[in-house]
């Protein structure tokens, strides 16, 4: 069974650690703490990311031709894997991710545990509750207004999905 609340708190945890007060989270900074190298290539079809120990040193692979915010919800979900998973890959050798990250038809059925924990990493990563409730204080965000979504999500830089998604989640 998915641990979704040990995910987010694991993320919560780095939110702390690096003192993040304001959006958008410095997900690349993050990353090179975490000791963490990152590869963006242009991979063929709907591949969108990959997480893999090599010699002891977590490589994460980023699809360069995915927009902006899916590479920064690609490469936060492929540090959930790396963080919450890492036993994981160094026996297995490698984790490729395929197609919708963030709303694949396993992860919305609740069939693969490490990929909804992953999911709930990255949301919890690029959209912190603290943050999200900070900038939705004496706002009513009307999800169906998508000036105002697409406002927010600029802000967070994440896709309009991903905030919806995280909002109705919240």
């Amino acid at each position: 069974m998915a641990d979704k609340a040990k995910a987010r708190t694991a993320a919560l945890r780095l939110i702390q650690e690096h003192g993040v007060r304001a959006a958008p989270v410095p997900l690349d900074r993050i990353v090179r703490a975490a000791g963490v190298v990152v590869q963006y290539s242009p991979f063929d079809g709907e591949l969108s990311g990959m997480a893999f120990i090599k010699d002891g040193q977590p490589i994460i692979g980023v699809n360069s031709l995915h927009s902006s915010t899916r590479q920064r919800f690609t490469l936060a979900h492929e540090l959930g894997h790396i963080l919450l998973h890492r036993p994981v890959l160094e026996a297995s050798g490698v984790h490729v991710d395929k197609g919708s990250l963030r709303r694949d038809s396993l992860s919305s059925e609740g069939v693969d545990d490490q990929e909804i924990e992953a999911n709930n990493f990255a949301a919890e990563l690029l959209m912190p509750e603290p943050l999200l409730a900070a900038a939705l204080v004496g706002h009513d965000l009307d999800l169906e207004d998508e000036e105002a979504v697409q406002a927010l999500a600029k802000k967070f830089k994440v896709s309009a999905t991903a905030l919806q998604f995280r909002v109705q989640r919240s």
